[in-house]
This record gives structure tokens, C-alpha cells and sequence, in this order.
């Protein structure tokens, strides 16, 4: 049982399936501090290091729906309740979950810091085997994998809601759903689901966000012009959003 880098907190590798890819194991507790479970208080029962029977579930749910879309993603295993009980700083007891899923790639985009150059050249490589367009920079190439995601995911009234280097590995694998919506799984709460369709196009940005930070761990020269115009192709024309200068 291991863990890559504190990116990762509650999650650990614990083994590897019979084709080789990595088991992990999540909310395990803090991989920092001495201490595993941390509750500041301000979001309730939601504790660092923890997860939650409601937020476990709800990953492993939308995790198998956007794995049936044919999306590049983790494949869940099982939920399981520990049989254990942990009392929080304001008394409420609780059971914790873990969630167990398995991986191509252990590593995050938001990993590069923690990883070797030739462990993030191995990874890149295998992008040649997405490489439908010939793109000639790998960032392209991961491009192209990011935007066509997004747009499946909203073209089923999916709303990822965390999409950042952290929740994307090198195997360009989109993970961690628990703070996700589909119209299979909606949020509970009326004003949550009120809101949600207002947060699509920031996912836009989110992902234009991880394609720069991958062109710059590689150290590759950007042209925004031919990114834009490949989010223009899949239906997300950034011009919608622009805003007008007005000269005084």
C-alpha cells in the first residue's frame, strides 16, 4: 500500500489487477499529517480523509455510467463499509467507506512535480495510440481526448463539477465523480439542481486549464488559436463568453 504524492490524500494503490493495471483504494485517511481524519467543520459531516456512504456511492454510480459512454475512466470495483465507527469534533459517530477502483496509469496530470521525466515520457507515448489527427504535439493530442470528453458529458446532462489537472491522469483517465450530477443521479437539493446547467461553461474553462498545464510539463509551445478553434469544432465557441472593451 502506497502513495504516489500528497495530490492524492485519502487515496492509496493497494495491488495490481491480473492484467496489470493499479488497484486503488479511497478514503483510507490523510497520506499527510499525523493524523488521518481531519473535520474543519464547515461542510458538516464531510471529512478529510473520509468518505462518505452518500459521495462513495455516487462515484461508483456516475463512475460506471460515463464508463459506458465510452469514455476513458477508472473502472469501479465495489463500495465497502468498514466496520468501524469514528466520532467527528461535533460529536456525530459515523461509519466510514472506502471505494475501490482500478486505473491504467497511478499517476495525476497534477503529479508531473512528483514524477521523473521518463515516467511522464512513457505516459505521453502512449497517447500516439489516440492520435487520430496526426497532431504533431503531444498536448494536441490530449487536446482532442479532453474536448470530445467534455463534450459527451454534456451532451448527456452530465455535469463532471471538479474537472482539473487532479482529477485527470497521464493515461488521460477522467476520474472522481462523487461531486458529479446526471439526470440518473441528480443533486438532492432543489437549489443545487437550479443551478447546475450555469456551471457547464466553466467546465470549459477547467479544461482548457489542464491542456496548458500539460503543453507547459512539456514543455511545448501553445497556439491558442488552433485550441480554440478545436473547442469551436466540438460545439464550445469560447466567443459566446467574450466580453467587449468599451474605449472612454
Amino acid at each position: 500500500m502506497y502513495c504516489l504524492s500528497p495530490h492524492h490524500g485519502r487515496s492509496f494503490i493497494v495491488g495490481r489487477t491480473h492484467n496489470g493495471r493499479y488497484i486503488v483504494s479511497k478514503g483510507n485517511g490523510l497520506s499527510y499529517t499525523q493524523l488521518s481524519f481531519l473535520n474543519t467543520r464547515e461542510f458538516g459531516d464531510d471529512t478529510l480523509g473520509l468518505l462518505l456512504r452518500k459521495d462513495a456511492e455516487r462515484d461508483f454510480q456516475i463512475g460506471q455510467e460515463i464508463e459506458a459512454l465510452g469514455i476513458k475512466t477508472n473502472h469501479m470495483e465495489y463500495v465497502l463499509e468498514l466496520d468501524v465507527e469514528l466520532t467527528l469534533p461535533n460529536g456525530q459517530n459515523m461509519k466510514p467507506y472506502l471505494l475501490q477502483y482500478d486505473v491504467e496509469c497511478p499517476y495525476r496530470i497534477c503529479d508531473a512535480a512528483f514524477m521523473t521525466q521518463e515516467q511522464i515520457r512513457v505516459e505521453v507515448e502512449k497517447w500516439e495510440q489516440m492520435n487520430e489527427r496526426g497532431y504533431k504535439k503531444a498536448h494536441m493530442i490530449a487536446a482532442h481526448v479532453l474536448i470530445r470528453n467534455l463534450r459527451i458529458l454534456h451532451d448527456h446532462d452530465i455535469l463532471h463539477n471538479a474537472i482539473h489537472e487532479q482529477n485527470y491522469t497521464w493515461a488521460l483517465e477522467l476520474l472522481d465523480f462523487e461531486l458529479a450530477c446526471s439526470p440518473t443521479y441528480p443533486y438532492a437539493k432543489e437549489d443545487y439542481r437550479r443551478h447546475v446547467k450555469s456551471l457547464f461553461p466553466r467546465e470549459i474553462i477547467q479544461t482548457y486549464v489542464i491542456i496548458n498545464y500539460i503543453a507547459g510539463v512539456l514543455k511545448e509551445e501553445i497556439d491558442f488559436a488552433e485550441v480554440d478553434s478545436l473547442f469551436s469544432e466540438y460545439g464550445f465557441n469560447l466567443n459566446e463568453y467574450q466580453c467587449s472593451i468599451i474605449n472612454h
